[in-house]
């Protein structure tokens, strides 16, 4: 059964906002973040109202409440991404905290100067300057998994890098500005057969696809809840346990500990050992709302919703005189469509669709050197989800011929 869009939409207040008077929000950038649905708003406005408290020390009523519905969101997360165990899930700030994690406590304690880290040409910012950071403290090497003209991975060349037998390999799941669909397993396998630990930057994969760390055999898999219809300000990093049960805290403070002296302090256990002070409690109460939601629909019926808008966009975007696309077809790719117009900055491109209500991104986000790979500063981003509709695909198009006639 397909998914009805129609009802979908009713679900997110949002999309219903106009603009400007008589001017309805096309929304077309759920990349950068999702909008949410009234459950999630609901589920954290309930929290507030009546079960606000901190979390894991009190024993009163409240603070069992909250210490419940903020553990109950761990569970049904680890659920989500089919995790082995719910202490295998760590909260975080977001994807780019969750990564940092991995670089700052894992790596600083297991990579020294000379090391190899192979990473990609299509990697978000968050997935490249940890790294550089340690290079320049510790003095590891980088290479980089090359990108073909047509927006996928040379796993060629990732198959000749691993004859240097590299001790990490990081790599996003879904590109922010291409929308390809890496072969993550494959990945991961050919690493691990040279010993390396794998990182999955998943912000892009998890909430539009399918994501089971188990099947795809990830030591590390990152992700935030935001772009999958929860709130801002929490994320969360899955890993192997035996490899968090190695790794140093990254934070110090309260929760994280199990014991603390004047002179010395024994760390908590999983997960909590990487949970330093009061967390975001409510975010992760929607963040819990977010992932009932979207198991509710079924991934599958997002993904199918999501391949059937992105191929219409591309085939009407391609219709357009001067449009160029980045990317490959739509079926190696998420709901991502990005793109120049021949001698306009896609600054104006973006500016002048939003004076009719639609929102697209702008610039090289966050993936500067992706850019700089194919000679352009900047692309026009539009980007699909499960509330996305044919007819905003239009609007879009429309739009650029507005910019084009205005151009010219």
């Amino acid at each position: 059964m397909k998914l009805d869009v129609v009802e979908v939409r009713k679900d997110f207040p949002i999309l219903e906002r106009e603009a400007r008077p008589g001017v309805r929000v096309t929304y077309l950038d759920s990349t950068a973040t999702s909008q949410k649905p009234v459950q999630v708003i609901q589920a954290m406005d309930d929290f507030y109202r009546k079960s606000n408290a901190n979390i894991h020390r009190g024993v009163h009523t409240l603070a069992e409440e909250s210490t419940a519905l903020y553990e109950g969101a761990r569970e049904r997360i680890a659920k989500f991404i089919n995790a082995e165990s719910a202490r295998q899930v760590i909260y975080t700030r977001n994807t780019t905290e969750s990564i940092n994690l991995v670089a700052y406590s894992w790596a600083r304690a297991n990579l020294k100067q000379g090391d190899l880290v192979i990473l990609t040409e299509m990697e978000h910012h968050s997935n490249l300057v940890p790294w550089h950071m340690l290079q320049a403290e510790r003095g590891i090497e980088l290479d980089f998994i090359p990108v073909t003209e047509d927006g996928l991975l040379d796993l060629e060349v990732y198959k000749s890098q691993l004859n240097r037998r590299p001790k990490l390999v990081s790599f996003t799941h879904m590109s922010n500005v291409l929308g390809t669909i890496n072969p993550a397993a494959e990945i991961i396998r050919l690493a691990h057969e040279v010993g390396a630990v794998t990182l999955v930057d998943g912000a892009q994969s998890v909430p539009h696809l399918t994501v089971d760390v188990q099947a795809l055999g990830a030591d590390f898999y990152a992700f935030s809840a935001h772009k999958m219809c929860g709130p801002t300000g929490i994320g969360a990093l899955y890993g192997k346990q035996d490899l968090l049960e190695s790794m140093p805290p990254f934070l110090g403070g309260g929760d994280m500990i199990r014991e603390v002296k004047l002179r010395s302090f024994r760390p908590n256990s999983l997960p909590h050992k990487f949970e330093a002070g009061t967390p975001a409690i409510a975010e992760a109460v929607g963040f819990g709302a977010a992932v009932d939601y979207l198991s509710a629909i079924g991934m599958d019926k997002i993904a199918a919703h999501e391949h059937e808008i992105t191929e219409y966009a591309l085939e009407r975007l391609e219709e357009i005189p001067g449009v160029k696309l980045f990317g490959p077809s739509a079926d190696k790719k998420g709901g991502v469509a990005a793109f120049t117009l021949e001698d306009i900055h896609p600054h104006d491109v973006a500016q002048i669709l939003d004076q009719d209500g639609i929102a697209v991104r702008a610039g090289h986000h966050c993936a500067q050197p992706l850019h700089e790979k194919f000679g352009i500063p900047a692309t026009s981003r539009a980007s699909f989800y499960l509330y996305s509709t044919k007819e905003e695909v239009d609007f879009l198009v429309n739009g650029i011929y507005k910019v084009k006639e205005m151009f010219s």
